[in-house]
């Protein structure tokens, strides 16, 4: 979608181009959505490996979180797009939404997410008394059926004030995947302003992409509240 450009003050400029503002907003939160749900999948598995592993995989894990944690985003996100054998794959013409650089963004923002959410993970898996996990045992379950129905369904509720810090961390970073030309909400306020004569606008450019993420960060933290409310544990001293 091309930027409106109108002989018009800067606040109708933006008003006149905010469906290209809303395209790169659902951008931001798709790559949010993505890059969490990958870090939620490898999250809790490593969590729970740092919890009840041994040996080398659990020396493994711990380590690769390590590293990832102490790896600046936006080095891992140019690594992963200008290094990593990801297929040239098209765009989708309808959100302005480059594939590949989609792809590497959210592996590396979701492996990033991983590290932390393990760390989430492991201290909700901790805070459960072992004496759960020996009492499964004792019906005749699995260790790993044991943490699957009865260690990971408390976990994940105890987790969810630690998960909302993280949303909050992976959404304001996506605007990293700026460093690779992904058109999510900071690069299209780039080229808002850098259109010919609209460098007055800066500053009401930024305004407003800070209110979309305020408003972004705002709603889904107060929803994520109500959840906690719903599936808080009785009793459980969360």
């Amino acid at each position: 979608m091309d930027v409106a450009l109108l002989q018009v003050s800067d606040w109708q400029f933006i008003a006149a181009n905010w469906r290209f503002l809303l395209l790169g907003t659902v951008v931001t939160v798709l790559l949010t959505i993505s890059s969490l749900s990958v870090g939620f999948l490898l999250g809790f598995p490593a969590g729970a490996i740092e919890v009840y592993g041994r040996g080398r995989l659990q020396t493994f894990v711990s380590g690769a979180g390590v590293i990832l944690r102490g790896t600046p985003i936006v080095v891992l996100i140019v690594l992963f797009y200008f290094s990593l054998p990801i297929p040239q794959l098209g765009t989708v013409p309808v959100i302005d939404l480059q594939l590949t650089a989609f792809i590497a963004a959210t592996l590396a923002l979701g492996l990033r997410s991983a590290a932390y959410q393990s760390q989430v993970f492991r201290g909700a898996i901790q805070s459960i008394g072992e004496g759960q996990l020996e009492a499964a045992r004792s019906v005749g379950l699995s260790k790993l059926q044991a943490i699957r129905y009865v260690i990971f369904p408390q976990a994940v509720r105890r987790s969810l004030p630690g998960f909302q810090n993280e949303f909050t961390i992976v959404l304001k970073d996506t605007s990293v995947a700026f460093a690779i030309g992904l058109a999510e909400l900071l690069t299209r306020a780039e080229r808002l302003y850098l259109q010919p004569g609209r460098d007055t606008a800066v500053i009401e450019v930024i305004i407003t992409i800070s209110a979309i993420y305020f408003v972004l960060t705002f709603s889904t933290n107060r929803a994520l509240d109500y959840l906690h409310s719903q599936y808080a544990i009785p009793g459980g001293n969360e």
